[in-house]
Parts: structure tokens; C-alpha cells; sequence
């Protein structure tokens, strides 16, 4: 399995833990930075 699927695997599970356990702002700013991460790693070469 390559890095970006494992990286895009990674983030749907914590976009999922981040929707059942935070409220409110808190979790639209995890959810963003989830994604941009996640973006960041699989269109950007990785860190």
C-alpha cells in the first residue's frame, strides 16, 4: 500500500474521531486541518 493511501485512510478515521468527540469551532478547525494535512502529504510529495 502506498503513502498516500495510508495517508488518505489516516485521515478519514480522523475526520470521523474528530466529528463524534468535538464541538462547535473546535471542530471545524480539526476537521480543516485534517484535510489540508492530508492534502498537503498526497498532492504536495510528503513531509
Amino acid at each position: 500500500m502506498s503513502a498516500d493511501w495510508l495517508t488518505i485512510i489516516l485521515a478519514i478515521v480522523g475526520v470521523v474521531i474528530a466529528w463524534k468527540v468535538l464541538k462547535g469551532i473546535v471542530k471545524t478547525v480539526a476537521l480543516v486541518a485534517i484535510l489540508i494535512v492530508a492534502a498537503i502529504v498526497v498532492f504536495g510529495g510528503g513531509f
